[in-house]
């Protein structure tokens, strides 16, 4: 079956499902095999108008509609989304399901589908996308369960591909490193370049000057990166010349520890989705 003959239901469907939509669209997706909703009135007017697509307040109508269900809810609303689309999602013929919520487990997922029925199977791929999938230039981590056809991961990662790469994994606790690089990775980027901002001005440029070095220099670095059979360490040697500027800062890098502080800041963020995901999954309705 071809990709554009699925009918996909964002349900949430707010900034992060909506710049998927948007790049599904780009790519020639059919407008009228997608499906988005939202609580607010003039979220669903704008995704009808806008958009084009098909759009609704009620969940339930978007996943009656649909062989594919994105769920884009924040993860304290979760469990109640899933119990209200239940009787919908089991009536179906292995329906494709596909969380970007953190924390949520494939296993409280196939709980909460199946309403506590230990042996319907669901189709479940978690999604770690990040913010830049708004400009399309996303990085999003993918986990298939079980269930999953070779059919169906072919399809959610051409989702994911619409708005920037998608990397799978074999093991769903790698999700959480996946939040700790990418999924969080975009603040880390945008605190250097603060701080390059800062040191910037202090040194007498002036802020809009600091920030345009800044952004267009992050720009260029991350793009050199991407296209040179070079690996970062190599590409940062190319750049430090023996006792000159670049070896000075990198050496001042090193003394005060950045990749020590680096690793326990990542570290930290990973343990942080691990507490969030047992949080979650004992909370009561």
């Amino acid at each position: 079956m071809k990709e554009h003959q699925h009918t996909i239901a964002f349900i949430g469907c707010g900034n992060m499902a909506g710049s998927i939509v948007q790049g599904l669209i780009e790519t020639g997706y059919p407008k009228e095999k997608l499906w988005g909703t939202s609580r607010r009135k003039e979220r669903t007017d704008y995704l009808r108008q806008e958009l084009g697509i098909n759009a609704t307040q009620d969940n339930v109508q978007a996943v009656q509609h649909a062989d594919v269900i994105v769920l884009a809810v924040k993860p304290q609303q979760m469990q109640a989304v899933s119990k209200q689309i239940a009787p919908i999602v089991q009536q179906k013929k292995h329906p494709l399901i596909i969380s970007v919520a953190v924390g949520i487990s494939t296993a409280m997922l196939r709980k909460w589908l199946g309403n506590g029925a230990e042996h319907l199977n669901f189709a479940i791929v978690r999604s770690m996308p990040n913010t830049p999938s708004l400009v399309g230039a996303g990085a999003s981590g993918l986990f298939a369960n079980p269930y999953v056809t070779s059919a169906q991961k072919a399809l959610a990662e051409s989702l994911h591909r619409a708005v920037g790469i998608a990397v799978w994994v074999g093991d769903e606790a790698l999700i959480n490193a996946v939040a700790a690089v990418s999924g969080s990775g975009p603040a880390y980027f945008f605190y250097v370049i603060e701080a390059m901002q800062m040191a910037g001005v202090k040194q007498g440029l002036s802020k809009e000057q600091a920030k345009l070095l800044a952004l267009q220099t992050a720009v260029g670095a991350s793009k050199l990166a991407l296209e040179s059979d070079d690996d970062v360490v190599n590409l940062r040697r190319n750049v430090t010349s023996p006792n000159g500027t670049t070896e000075q800062a990198t050496k001042t890098f090193d003394e005060l520890g950045l990749s020590a502080i680096f690793d326990k800041a990542m570290q930290a963020a990973s343990n942080r989705a691990v507490e969030l995901t047992k949080l979650l999954d004992t909370m009561e309705e």
